[in-house]
């Protein structure tokens, strides 16, 4: 495969150039609306938490006054009890966590889940520029992780769209086969992720193991995660019938597909992941969307974050 293959910009890979034009569909997919509500666990709709809150000043306390936010230093230094005062943030932090993984450079219709999940992160790159907030990205493959700090602007969204793009993920040049580490991975996401920020992962989640479910509880408790579930339709369910043959890049095995208690097992494994993936989005109410690999990527991600077109075309955020 060759990245210079223009018939496959957008299906097996995707160019720069593809991506800066998402740049046009920004004003769609509004992020700047408080009332933005995006689904949690599939169940029901949720508006985010909205922007942070730093320390402006300490003051004398008065009554009222949570007793949360009391400056126990100022009051020990003082012998008078003094409160912290917080102001909301003019900025927000959006963080892109991009899973490289060799198993999302795979598809039977559409695009490779690579190139489903590239594409959403570059239209929620140009959307947080547009909404002059900062943007920061971690894309990893295997041991591999890029680290792109906050920055605001289109230089932001640009950096991001480079670095992406040049990841070595994309030339599947690896000897043997990359065991992907979701638990590092959050843990890095975890250190960089500021109070208040906005994170969307974008991942077909497979092996997300205990300690990544900790990271990611941790990370929920003072962020607004949104889970973007890439997947391939035949990931929920194995053709009637066939043979064929499955690759990992570099080992090859034949598939049969006849026996129905294969399929039917193969089946059941994908609803109890997503059973299992929803039921954690609820519980730590983190938001939950599905893009399949043969979906519209904007009018997914649109309908996962609730926002509606209306009769004049202008976009508002759902009630």
């Amino acid at each position: 495969m060759s990245n210079n293959d223009k018939k496959t910009d957008g299906i097996t890979w995707i160019s720069p150039q593809s991506l800066i034009q998402c740049r046009l569909d920004a004003a769609k997919l509004p992020l700047n609306k408080g009332k933005i509500h995006a689904r949690q666990g599939g169940a029901y709709l949720s508006s985010f938490k909205g922007r942070g809150m730093e320390f402006d000043e300490s003051r004398i306390y008065l009554p009222g006054d949570d007793i949360r936010s009391m400056d126990w230093k100022v009051t020990a230094r003082t012998g008078e009890a003094h409160t912290k005062v917080f102001r909301e943030e003019r900025e927000r932090p959006v963080l892109l966590w991009l899973d490289l993984n060799p198993s999302m450079f795979f598809a039977t219709r559409g695009a490779f889940k690579s190139v489903v999940a590239t594409k959403a992160a570059a239209l929620l790159a140009w959307s947080t520029t547009a909404n002059n907030d900062r943007l920061g990205a971690l894309v990893f493959s295997g041991n591999t992780h890029l680290e792109i700090r906050p920055k605001r602007g289109k230089s932001g969204a640009l950096d991001f769209i480079r670095r992406t793009c040049n990841h070595p993920a994309w030339k599947h040049k690896h000897a043997t086969p990359q065991v992907r580490d979701m638990a590092l991975s959050l843990s890095r996401l975890r250190k960089v992720a500021k109070p208040g920020s906005l994170l969307f992962l974008l991942s077909d989640f497979r092996e997300i193991d205990e300690q990544a479910k900790s990271h990611l509880i941790n990370i929920s408790k003072h962020n607004d995660i949104v889970m973007v579930n890439i997947y391939d339709p035949i990931e929920t369910m194995l053709p009637s019938s066939g043979s064929y043959r499955v690759s990992d890049g570099i080992n090859e095995t034949p598939l049969h597909v006849n026996n129905k208690n294969l399929r039917k097992t193969y089946h059941q494994r994908f609803l109890q992941r997503q059973e299992e993936l929803r039921k954690l989005c609820q519980q730590q109410r983190m938001h939950l969307m599905s893009i399949s690999t043969q979906d519209d990527v904007l009018q997914s991600l649109q309908q996962g974050l609730g926002i509606h077109v209306s009769k004049n075309t202008q976009f508002r955020s759902a009630l």
